[in-house]
């Protein structure tokens, strides 16, 4: 693992911008003026740490940083995008080739954290292990099964890289839950914490009181109610919760907004303006699907269960404005439980099957050796099967829909989204009119040269009058 700052090296300037924040609400002038007045770096620090001692740390989101990791495995990625302030770019592993990218080794430890007296013993075999799961990665590949779906066989320990911005708040709170939290019972994300820390110590001397010895809670709380039954995948996606009458929702909102009526008003006027007009609703909700506020479709929600592949997860997670709940790695799931990509069901299913299965049994022989379960994740495959609980507004839903039913999006989230847009679709029929590939439900591509052609046939299809 290698971390590095990219930007936010200029302490003195960084410094100066926070300490100005803090005066800024009690001290005359304009925000100039209390620029100016921020002109010595001792005291703009000294301000900072007592604004920020006093529990005001609102000031801190105006201190940005932006670092590279190299060399981490999807835990890290998966990890960090689960903090929703976060922004990240991660190398795609869908056209890429990763049979030389390289994988992490853990030193395996018991469930009190004591290393293993067959440490050694059981460093080699996961080596042994691993290298073959990337040979068998490799195989696919070569008997013209496209990357995306070939990586289905990899192991969650695989080497990505990644571009990470947030501001000093997040960094915060993410380093003290990789220091001292739940998480920090995994190694590299452990690791990954104290590299932070190090960073922290040379360009933020603000935080670093904020971190040492700061303990954070943990969620190990639930461990006594815990089952510890097989986890069974959900059979399909499923709309469990939504707000009552959504598209009476939507416009009333719209009214009540414009109107500045009470719901009660905006009731009457909607009967009223139906009486002139019976499609009056469709109108207005085809005149949001073309607005850039969309305010009104935030003030309704819906709820979905799925099932999803754990590579094919970041592809959610990392839409942020929303509600998601995901299992923590630990304890372990249940690795018989697997998403088949079509093509290789069609073709190689035999193959596939017999690497998850010998996969399986080099995992439950590592777990049998004593092997802690925060050292058995990297047995996660990328097809590894979990549930997923998300909640969104209609607003993140039309978002994502934008950029899941693209024929260009990966083949198992465009399943997904599609069905989400279905079902929504059953509950709501004028709103779904606004979901959907930017090519159906607005009729442009803003893929330009890199679009699939399904605006051109569009775009022929309606000069033809069809």
């Amino acid at each position: 693992m290698r971390v590095e700052l990219l930007c936010g090296k200029n302490i003195e300037e960084r410094i100066k911008a926070v300490a100005a924040a803090g005066k800024l609400s009690r001290t005359k002038g304009n925000v100039f003026d209390v620029l100016d007045s921020c002109e010595v770096y001792e005291k703009n620090l000294g301000l900072v740490k007592r604004i920020i001692g006093m529990g005001h740390k609102s000031i801190m989101e105006h201190d940005y940083f932006v670092f590279a990791l190299s060399d981490v495995t999807p835990i890290v990625e998966q990890t960090i995008i689960s903090y929703r302030l976060t922004s990240f770019t991660i190398k795609s592993g869908r056209e890429v080739d990763f049979r030389s990218v390289g994988y992490y080794v853990p030193t395996f430890k018991d469930v009190k954290g004591n290393i293993l007296g067959n440490n050694d013993e059981l460093v080699t075999k996961y080596k042994n292990h691993m290298d073959y799961l990337f040979q068998e990665y490799g195989k696919l590949v070569d008997a013209g099964i496209k990357e995306e779906d070939a990586r289905f066989v990899l192991p969650y320990s695989f080497h990505t890289n990644i571009i990470m911005g947030l501001d000093a708040r997040e960094l915060e709170r993410l380093t003290n839950e990789l220091l001292f939290g739940k998480l920090s019972k995994i190694d590299e994300l452990k690791e990954l914490g104290n590299y932070l820390l190090d960073i922290i110590k040379e360009y933020i001397p603000y935080l670093e009181d904020h971190i040492k010895g700061h303990d954070v809670s943990s969620d190990d709380w639930y461990d006594a109610y815990r089952t510890k039954g097989k986890i069974k995948p959900y059979d399909k996606v499923e709309l469990t919760y939504y707000t009552p009458k959504v598209d009476d929702v939507i416009i009333e909102s719209t009214i009540m907004y414009h109107e500045q009526v009470t719901k009660k008003e905006a009731h009457q006027i909607l009967l009223k303006l139906k009486k002139k007009d019976p499609m009056v609703m469709a109108k207005m909700m085809d005149d949001i699907k073309h607005s850039n506020e969309q305010r009104e479709l935030e003030q309704v929600h819906f709820q979905f269960t799925i099932p999803i592949s754990l590579i094919v997860l970041k592809h959610l997670t990392r839409h942020r404005m929303q509600s998601l709940l995901i299992p923590t790695f630990v304890p372990m799931w249940d690795l018989d439980n697997y998403v088949i990509p079509p093509s290789i069901r069609n073709s190689h299913l035999k193959h596939y099957k017999e690497v998850q299965k010998r996969n399986l049994d080099v995992y439950n022989t590592f777990k049998e050796s004593g092997v802690r379960d925060e050292d058995l994740i990297y047995f996660y495959l990328c097809g590894t099967a979990v549930n997923v609980m998300t909640d969104m507004n209609a607003r993140s839903l039309e978002w994502i829909s934008r950029m899941r039913c693209c024929t260009k999006a990966q083949w198992e989230i465009r399943a997904i989204v599609s069905e989400m847009v279905k079902l929504v679709g059953e509950v709501a029929p004028l709103y779904k009119n606004l979901l959907g590939a930017s090519c159906i439900a607005l009729g442009y591509c803003p893929e330009g040269k890199e679009s699939c052609g399904l605006i051109n046939r569009l775009e022929e299809k309606k000069c033809k009058g069809n």
